[in-house]
């Protein structure tokens, strides 16, 4: 069992909402955001469900709870809220089915005990429900006094979520509608949600359990909305004073803005990079508890918020070479590019502080420094990036306290030495897949450009293997183990124009040349011309290893 849960079980959707127990989604979570696409979604694999008489997995939900009764809905509300509508369209089209007096009694009392199972009890005085699912602070009105209540839902004034409820109804109903028909398809119906609709429940004791299983999670690729608990304690933090509602709807506005900046970067990512970028590092399962630690008045969560606001347009520039933000400066665009590249993000907390506190040519000196680093650390060396990211974190603490830095400092932290990186370069692969070979021409063209001076056009040239991935046996007399071993060699590669490339395909080494001897890349044209009769294991060893020489001259502090 993973650390901070309490226990993890299957649970169908009865056995959650038909007992005692009652749901709450902490009050700032986000709002109910589901659209056509979930609704058609789940309607979909329900009916695919009923067909293949079989259950239905909808995966993970993770609650909170101190004392087994009542738990709190740290994620999965946007599936139980869905489903719940689903229920209540039920119920409303069993009470609107045509028949005898006798027959819409009973269908009141079958859709009375339906209600009361699934949704809650109502009160027959204030024509109110009493709810097992309690929504968030935004969506809680509207969902009990009209969508659980089945009363006529007003036609104007209501928000974006909101909206989204009564249009999920609405969709369900036109559904039901068209598909089931009477009574005994409709029970049937709500009895196939309630057994085969199932999920795997993770209960917590705490907030704090809550994100390590957030952390966990995530990891193993099930994205959990860990932005959502950081929001609620922030939140929470914020309201600890009872604050004036036009103060939370401030805080809440500044983390739409946020979010919406950030568009696919998940909050928390990015808030653990602002935070390392002003204070000692911390790694990702360290997150919550730090903000816990350290953010515990209004007014820190306030300024947290603001400082967030303040860094997330340079955070979304750092990672976006076109960004406006680089507009008239080449070298900082094709440094980020070259990042970009790399997939690299131990760097962004240092060029955060780097960007805030530098004037702008010592932050583009400083970017193409942390290129050179990146280029002999991570892509040549394939050393360990958690060195670097401590590193990069002193220097970043070092620069918000001088406003400066020491090249002496980069030199002796993270820098590969040369005779390392020459002894490693020198053997380097690169795997064929769509970035390793854009790192390819990469290097290839540089080393063209340092050896030559020739500027590449990377968008007109193709990279050319030149022993093949799948030699013809009958011209190329290289054994299957050695070609495993020499075809991704860097010293087995060089440019060459796509109309070339593509007319050479498997062709012997002697064609091929004859081929290279017309093509206008210095390095390629000198293999066509050169007085080379076969290409061996020799030729691409001591080929890489001329390149690795240079490569210790090129790429260098």
């Amino acid at each position: 069992m993973m650390q901070g849960i309490k226990n993890t079980t299957n649970e169908t959707f009865r056995r959650l909402l038909g007992n005692g127990m009652h749901y709450e989604i902490p009050k700032y979570q986000r709002d109910y955001s589901w659209d056509i696409e979930q609704w058609n979604d789940l309607w979909y694999d329900i009916q695919q469900m009923i067909n293949d008489e079989d259950s239905h997995y909808m995966g993970y939900l993770v609650l909170q709870t101190g004392d087994d009764k009542n738990y709190q809905v740290i994620d999965g509300q946007q599936r139980l809220t869905t489903i719940c509508i689903l229920i209540l369209t039920i119920v409303k089209n069993i009470m609107l089915l045509p028949g005898s007096d006798e027959e819409k009694k009973n269908n009141q009392v079958r859709a009375d005990a339906i209600r009361s199972t699934f949704i809650g009890n109502m009160d027959m005085l204030t024509l109110t429900s009493t709810n097992k699912l309690v929504l968030n602070r935004n969506n809680n009105t509207f969902y009990k006094n009209f969508l659980s209540s089945l009363q006529e839902m007003p036609k104007r004034g209501l928000n974006a979520s909101e909206k989204l409820m009564q249009a999920a109804f609405e969709a369900f109903s036109s559904n039901l509608k068209t598909q089931y028909k009477n009574v005994e398809q409709l029970v049937d119906l709500v009895e196939k949600i309630a057994d085969q609709l199932f999920f795997t429940v993770i209960t917590v004791t705490d907030e704090l359990n809550a994100f390590k299983v957030f952390e966990t999670l995530n990891a193993r690729g099930v994205q959990l909305s860990s932005s959502d608990l950081l929001k609620n304690y922030l939140f929470s933090v914020a309201n600890s004073k009872e604050l004036h509602e036009t103060q939370l709807k401030e805080l809440e506005d500044e983390w739409v803005k946020i979010s919406d900046i950030l568009k696919d970067v998940q909050v928390s990512d990015f808030l653990r990079i602002y935070w390392n970028s002003t204070h000692k590092t911390i790694r990702k399962n360290q997150l919550y508890r730090t903000i816990r630690e350290e953010i515990k008045t209004p007014e820190q969560s306030f300024e947290l918020l603001r400082n967030l606001m303040d860094k997330a347009n340079t955070y979304i520039a750092l990672r976006d070479p076109e960004d406006e933000l680089w507009r008239g400066n080449q070298d900082i665009h094709d440094n980020l590019e070259l990042l970009k590249l790399f997939n690299v993000t131990q760097p962004f907390p240092l060029l955060l502080t780097a960007y805030s506190e530098l004037s702008l040519p010592k932050f583009s000196s400083l970017l193409g420094k942390i290129v050179v680093i990146t280029f002999r650390y991570n892509i040549i060396c394939g050393k360990n990036p958690n060195e670097q990211e401590v590193f990069y974190n002193k220097l970043a603490l070092q620069i918000l306290k001088d406003k400066s830095f020491d090249i002496n400092e980069l030199k002796t932290g993270v820098y590969v030495q040369d005779a390392e990186f020459e002894q490693t370069f020198a053997y380097k692969e690169f795997i064929n897949n769509s970035r390793n070979n854009q790192i390819a021409k990469y290097v290839l063209s540089k080393i063209e450009k340092f050896t030559t001076g020739a500027d590449i056009d990377k968008s007109q040239s193709t990279l050319e293997h030149i022993l093949p991935e799948s030699p013809d046996e009958d011209v190329w007399n290289w054994e299957d183990i050695k070609v495993q071993q020499y075809h991704y060699r860097l010293g087995n590669m060089t440019l060459l124009e796509y109309e070339k490339n593509k007319d050479i395909g498997n062709a012997n080494f002697s064609e091929k040349k004859q081929v290279y001897a017309t093509s206008t890349v210095p390095m390629t044209k000198e293999i066509g011309e050169s007085d080379i009769s076969e290409w061996t294991e020799a030729e691409i060893d001591n080929r890489q290893k001329k390149m690795a020489e240079k490569a210790k001259g090129l790429w260098k502090l």
